[in-house]
């Protein structure tokens, strides 16, 4: 899988918008600031590919990116921004609960937590939602270049004691800013893929 051969598909504000469910559809959840459109420019190589808003949570639709012509990911509205209004807390927590509600083809689920802060409530629901609704999901510990090896090591203790992650998820480290694991992940999403559509 190519994944410089990406472009942006377009934007979807409710379930209907999404694009045709005729591909596997990779999902990036997290919380606002935690670094989801860099990610992507970074997976696909083109830093232009997502916006990256310097004002977290001014994300508020499903932004799609066609992928290879294979796959689509989708950029889900961050979470737990401290600054945004209740309304358009609530108007982003509609839109990602009809998402993962709608029934369509979720193939898996990236969740980014920021490796440097402890997870917040919102991860702790997210991943108890994935687990009871048996979302396929990796965890992707973003910013990791600002540990050091040792304490990236210690750090990934104390989640494993926070979070119940499930023993089927994979869980990569990575810094976009560095490309540190981007090339691991890159493999785990294209196995992960081939082997969905195989079954």
């Amino acid at each position: 899988m190519n994944f410089r051969n990406s472009q942006f598909w377009g934007v979807a504000a409710d379930v209907s918008s999404c694009p045709p469910e005729n591909r596997p559809e990779i999902v990036f959840s997290g919380k606002s600031n935690v670094g989801k459109s860099t990610l992507i420019n970074a997976l696909c190589d083109n830093k232009k590919l997502a916006r990256v808003s310097g004002t977290p949570g001014k994300t508020r639709l499903v932004v799609y990116f066609d992928v290879d012509r294979k796959i689509y990911f989708a950029d889900l509205p961050g979470y737990g921004y401290a600054k945004a209004p209740k309304e358009i807390k609530a108007q982003f927590s509609k839109l990602a609960d009809q998402y993962f509600a709608s029934g369509r083809n979720i193939t898996l689920v990236l969740h980014l937590i920021d490796v440097r802060h402890s997870p917040s409530a919102e991860d702790i629901q997210m991943l108890h939602y994935m687990n009871e609704h048996h979302l396929p999901y990796f965890i992707v510990f973003t910013k990791c270049d600002k540990f050091s090896k040792a304490q990236l090591s210690k750090q990934m203790v104390l989640f494993n004691e926070l979070l119940s992650i499930d023993e089927d998820a994979r869980v990569y480290c990575v810094s976009a800013d560095r490309k540190v694991g981007l090339e691991d992940l890159r493999a785990g999403i294209a196995e992960y893929v081939e082997e969905q559509i195989e079954q």
